[in-house]
């Protein structure tokens, strides 16, 4: 049952995992080495620090053969036995544990007990490749937010004493409790000033800090910096490698991050990474964390408003607006654009594109708040976590990364819902299937649930939120398959990044588990949106480029796309732009004269 390191939990897993061995099949100096994990499973465990764990083995061997459990001749042997760790086990490979629990629950729900005892085989749709550039996408994207932000101080303090041997083990019991993270290891600072700081890490290791790799955490060696803040001897400090062998310090970050990542056309995920850091907070984010999704939310309405009669060219006011308790449920609301600033009327594509709040608002007023809401229910959003006020048109509900990932999906495959699904398969220990995964398929009829025109025009005002709004950072990509949206919440709360080519949807977020402000200029575009290019640089690689074909009932006009029963000049083709002559005094006379907002 205990923990013992690298995911084993129980002697048995334990064998399995370092060894490749049964637990019968062990020697003695494997046994010892076993012995030693329960102690501090994180910092003794052969793998990540085989010269620690190899010296508890040691103590091991010789208490047994001071307490006569072994002869002096296997004393002798097991001594020099050189043991075997399986460190290129696949499980040390991929970065996976939260897909692992996922798995482990999934399976647990079918066969009970079983599950344990069974000998069961469990097959996952996430392939090394992606969940690896996912993995990376991920911290890198986290970390990068991490050095915008100030240092907050060492981790803990400790006295450390003046024996040697006493220092020792004081260093190595404190550093157990903060385990490395990757490649952010927790290190003890033996000196320190604003020059140089000297360190020792679990693994035993002294580094010395300078130059560049101080710049961090210069805060904290001023002679000025509080006494929390104060990197001084017996300070835990987080540290970390650059490319070359230079050590810098470092902190482990307070915000968490997100990304899944699935195939559009049945769902399966490529690669899910639900946190930072599975060890330090195991709530997956990927299939937990109900948040507002922000703009992210905003091609759902737009959707809608197609099958309203609405066009990509239909002119919207961008305009400030304001309504009265009654028409929001609750408090008067006066919404904003996120820079302050309105353009007047726009184009609908380019009120998507901009991401102009007004215009979503207004198409929502239009187009009814609970015709809003009913239609968004066919991507699979829950109809009682995203409630029928105007709010809606600004994602004010709640989602997963993981219910956005098969909702967005449908517009990558032209209209069809497909659910994201972990498990291929799981067979007993002879191969027997005992079952199967049988995902719903874009392409069937019956699995669709938008009109294929309504998924191309969204789709081709998606391509433009990449090629002039708010994602162009996504053209590092050299594709013209790309489509996505970027999404922050109000007081940059939540950031998204949504994006799909029409074979592969990734989702990324960012945001504090209690949610509070990210900083004032973060947002989608700058957080979660480097982590799906992180990702999809990879995935993507060599895949090629896919042109969409146009469905057949639309008609094309000048740059613009219409439903065949809605052509240029039919339709809904204004909302609140009142009449406009050119003098800017009659433009306001008119506002004022027909109560235009």
């Amino acid at each position: 049952q205990i923990y013992l390191g690298q995911r084993a939990f129980g002697f048995s897993s334990a064998a399995q995992i370092y060894f490749g061995k049964e637990l019968k099949d062990i020697s003695i100096a494997e046994a010892a080495m076993l012995a030693g994990l329960p102690k501090a499973p994180s910092a003794y465990n052969p793998v990540v620090n085989p010269k620690r764990a190899r010296i508890r083995q040691q103590y091991i061997l010789k208490r047994m053969h001071e307490l006569g459990y072994i002869t002096p001749a296997q004393f002798e042997q097991a001594k020099q036995e050189e043991i075997k760790i399986k460190t290129d086990s696949s499980e040390f490979g991929v970065h996976a544990e939260y897909v692992a629990e996922m798995a482990r629950q999934l399976v647990y729900e079918q066969f009970k007990e079983e599950t344990y005892t069974r000998g069961l085989n469990v097959f996952t749709t996430i392939t090394k490749a992606d969940q690896d550039a996912a993995y990376l996408a991920l911290r890198r994207g986290v970390m990068d937010y991490e050095r915008r932000q100030a240092y907050r101080g060492p981790e803990a303090y400790i006295d450390i004493p003046g024996a040697k041997e006493e220092a020792d083990e004081a260093i190595e019991t404190e550093l157990a409790e903060h385990p490395d993270s990757d490649d952010i290891v927790a290190a003890m600072v033996l000196q320190a000033s604003p020059k140089e700081v000297v360190a020792v890490t679990a693994s035993g290791e002294e580094i010395r800090i300078t130059g560049p790799g101080l710049a961090f955490a210069q805060s904290g060696l001023s002679a000025k910096a509080a006494p929390n803040r104060r990197i001084k001897r017996g300070a835990v400090v987080r540290v970390t490698q650059g490319g070359g062998t230079d050590w810098s310090i470092t902190q482990m970050p307070e915000i968490e991050s997100a990304f899944i990542a699935a195939d559009t056309q049945d769902g399966a995920i490529k690669a899910l990474v639900g946190g930072f850091d599975y060890n330090r907070n195991k709530f997956n984010h990927v299939t937990q964390a109900w948040r507002q999704p922000g703009s992210s939310f905003k091609p759902f309405i737009y959707s809608a408003s197609l099958e309203r009669g609405l066009s990509p060219s239909t002119l919207i006011n961008d305009a400030p607006i304001s309504f009265d308790a009654g028409q929001t449920g609750g408090q008067p609301w006066e919404p904003k654009n996120y820079d302050n600033k309105y353009e007047g009327p726009m184009t609908m594509r380019r009120g998507l594109t901009k991401s102009k709040n007004m215009v979503s608002i207004r198409i929502l007023h239009r187009i009814g708040a609970k015709y809003g809401q009913e239609y968004t229910t066919r991507f699979g959003f829950d109809a009682d976590k995203n409630p029928p006020y105007l709010t809606l048109a600004l994602g004010a509900g709640a989602t997963t990364p993981l219910q956005l990932a098969g909702a967005y999906a449908v517009f990558a495959n032209g209209g069809f819902r497909v659910s994201p699904y972990l498990i291929t398969k799981v067979t007993d220990s002879n191969g027997t299937i005992l079952s199967q995964a049988s995902p719903d398929r874009a392409g069937e009829e019956g699995n669709r649930v938008i009109d294929e025109r309504n998924a191309f025009l969204v789709d081709s005002m998606l391509k433009d939120v990449v090629r002039y709004g708010t994602a162009t950072k996504a053209l590092s990509l050299k594709r013209a398959d790309i489509s996505g949206k970027t999404g922050t919440t109000n007081d940059s709360v939540d950031a998204w990044f949504a994006g799909y080519n029409p074979k592969l949807v990734g989702i990324a977020w960012i945001g504090f588990d209690q949610p509070k402000n990210l900083g004032n200029k973060e947002t989608g575009g700058g957080l979660a949106l480097p982590i799906w290019i992180g990702y999809m640089n990879k995935a993507l690689k060599g895949v090629p480029v896919e042109e969409r074909p146009v469905p057949g009932g639309l008609v094309h006009s000048g740059e613009e796309y219409y439903y065949a029963e809605n052509p240029p000049g039919t339709g809904v083709q204004s909302i609140d732009v009142g009449v406009r002559s050119t003098p800017a005094e009659e433009q306001v006379k008119d506002a004022v004269k027909n109560e235009l907002f």
